[in-house]
């Protein structure tokens, strides 16, 4: 999954799905890798201050250990534009028991302050659609906190919010990535 600047999403094959004016700097999603753990700390650590969480290595580690471990739940993504990662994304496979089926969680979702707008976010939230397509998952859900206006803007764009929370979802379709990029075009 790439996106050209700030606005211009490509499909998985690499074919240019819908341009809204980019710079011409692709967005490339990816697994984290043993290798990004230097770059992927440093988007962590900013994703803590974010949210006033006080700095802790051992919380690093921990969760760089997580995302390591192929039998732990979660997982994360990178989005890296010109060979530097400028946005992550942690998220998990729940049971959702009532439907019988299973959905994602988007836990953590941060962009580099300097490359917000730059459309790494939606990178990240297409990438997961696409995943959750892929996997078979009736759903993406994330919360974010109310004070985060900027992250709310946009998941209200791509997505639906359940009355009265701040949790919004994403129904993953065949379609859901297309949809997306009508949505934000």
């Amino acid at each position: 999954m790439s996106v050209d600047g700030p606005e211009q999403a490509t499909g998985p094959d690499g074919a240019h799905a819908g341009s809204r004016g980019g710079t011409g700097d692709a967005i490339d999603v990816r697994p984290i890798a043993a290798s990004d753990r230097a770059a992927w700390a440093e988007l962590y650590r900013g994703y803590r201050e974010f949210y006033r969480v006080a700095p802790s290595e051992e919380a690093v580690d921990t969760v760089w250990s997580w995302l390591q471990d192929p039998a732990h739940l979660t997982r994360g993504l990178l989005a890296v534009r010109n060979g530097r990662p400028i946005g992550l994304a942690h998220f998990r496979t729940f049971a959702r028991p009532l439907s019988a089926s299973h959905g994602i969680f988007l836990d953590d979702l941060f962009t580099d302050p300097a490359a917000r707008g730059s459309g790494a976010a939606t990178a990240l939230l297409e990438r997961l659609a696409e995943i959750a397509r892929d996997e078979g998952a009736t759903v993406v859900r994330w919360i974010t906190a109310e004070s985060n206006e900027r992250a709310r803007a946009l998941y209200d764009r791509v997505s639906t919010r359940t009355p009265g929370s701040p949790t919004t979802w994403v129904r993953p379709t065949p379609l859901l990535a297309s949809a997306l990029r009508r949505t934000l075009g």
